[in-house]
């Protein structure tokens, strides 16, 4: 029997969801406010203003739009545009979130007309005069520039939380402060999941059919990473690598909970896998942390990477998930810094293993449900 919607999303995830709504509708407010300040003081320095203007009425009409757009925005923007974009053709998408941007733009200007010339005239907001009025608003140079100014900011909000996406939280602003410039040395958790089986889906299902299944795949781990706090280091076939700075990965057990909650979206779309591919991907993961050496490579294409005996160990950890019969293994030295586990998880000690390549033996452990 299938999940009912609303179910698929525990209180972590919608928790992720609303502050992120937030940040929006705060960042959005403080845009508007501070244009807002901006037009008046050089108004107010030119001396164009005069006697009829309420600096009230117009503070408060441009605060009702502003909180009215950082609602609908922060909602709106975050869960369908970008939805959009993931799912859609670029033009698509865009077409999409075009008309959506319209019927936004309409909604929030009507509630600030509707209030700026219901004040002005002092008549309630559905009296004819009012009306008529807020039906000439939209004809205005005023609504014009609004409507640009806030096409602005939407764009520049979606651009924000693309990049954002591509380079993992936090990471861009590094990038673009030039922090990794120059070679350095950072700690950090790495975790390499890959597709269980992957040689023979792709025999069965062909080439077309399969890189649609590793392209759905990937786009259906994306939010459960996205909201532990992962970032993306790079796809390698049907492998994905994905790493943390070490006080993202231990807090609240960000890693082992990336894990499961990657398992669970997976799961609810089960069905989906099987009626379009009839394969479902089940996949395993090696999780090790340690020092790496980061910084920016390439001269075409510019990215950030990582290098250092972390990332060989990693994936030697990942591939003892066949020999131990198990979806997740870590190295004990993570395992023994990762005392914070979601609940209703604890760790399973598996010994030494001698990891191919590896001189010393590595401790490593696995993770069952109590």
């Amino acid at each position: 029997m299938k999940e009912p919607k609303f179910k698929r999303y525990n209180r972590r995830q919608f928790l992720f969801f609303f502050k992120r709504a937030l940040y929006i509708l705060f960042a959005w407010v403080l845009i508007s406010n501070l244009l807002f300040f901006y037009e008046f003081l050089t108004l107010y320095s030119n001396g164009i203003l005069d006697s009829d203007y309420d600096f009230n009425q117009s503070f408060y009409a441009n605060l009702i739009v502003a909180v009215t757009a950082g609602i609908i925005g922060g909602t709106l923007t975050v869960n369908l545009m970008d939805r959009w974009l993931r799912n859609n053709a670029f033009w698509k998408a865009l077409l999409y979130i075009t008309v959506a941007y319209v019927i936004g733009a309409m909604v929030v200007s009507t509630f600030g007309a509707l209030y700026f010339y219901s004040e002005e005239l002092g008549l309630p907001f559905y009296d004819a005069q009012v009306t008529v009025k807020f039906k000439a608003f939209f004809g205005t140079w005023l609504f014009i520039k609004n409507f640009v100014v806030w096409l602005f900011i939407v764009i520049v909000t979606l651009i924000v939380l693309m990049v954002n996406e591509k380079y993992g939280p936090g990471v861009f602003p590094d990038y673009l402060l030039g922090r990794y410039f120059r070679p350095k040395k950072e700690r950090r958790i790495f975790m390499f999941a890959d597709i269980k089986n992957a040689t023979g889906i792709a025999e069965s299902l062909g080439e077309t059919k399969y890189f649609n299944f590793l392209k759905d795949f990937f786009r259906d781990i994306a939010p459960a990473i996205v909201q532990c706090r992962g970032e993306v280091y790079q796809y390698v076939g049907d492998e994905i690598v994905i790493s943390w700075k070490m006080k993202y990965g231990l807090r609240s057990g960000n890693t082992i909970r990336c894990f499961y909650n990657m398992k669970r979206m997976l799961r609810y779309r089960k069905e989906r896998y099987m009626d379009r591919y009839g394969y479902f991907p089940e996949f395993k993961v090696g999780i090790h942390c340690g020092t790496v050496m980061v910084g920016e490579i390439g001269k075409i294409k510019r990215e950030i990477a990582f290098s250092g005996d972390v990332l060989n160990t990693t994936s030697r950890i990942q591939e003892q998930c066949k020999v131990y019969d198990v979806d997740i293994l870590a190295s004990e030295t993570f395992a023994d810094l990762a005392y914070t586990l979601p609940r209703g998880i604890v760790k399973k000690d598996l010994g030494d293993e001698t990891l191919r390549g590896k001189a010393e033996d590595t401790g490593i452990v696995t993770y069952v449900r109590e």
